[in-house]
């Protein structure tokens, strides 16, 4: 469950920057809210290879 963690940590770690922008207008928040969402989408990616990876793994293993 580490890849979880890390999302939700990254997650939890942008929810002040996410209120300051949205809420207070913070334009430096706004950028820290897009660097960690280009974080996020980079590790989203990473799962999604790991999980087709293990797929492919599982399929290959069937025959």
């Amino acid at each position: 469950m580490s890849r979880y963690d890390e999302i939700y940590n990254l997650i939890t770690e942008l929810k002040d920057d996410f209120d300051k922008f949205y809420n207070k207008n913070n334009q430096a928040a706004g950028t820290r809210v897009r660097k960690g969402m280009q974080d996020l989408k980079v590790i989203a990616q990473t799962i999604r290879t790991e999980v087709q990876g293990k797929k492919n793994e599982v399929a290959q293993s069937k025959r």
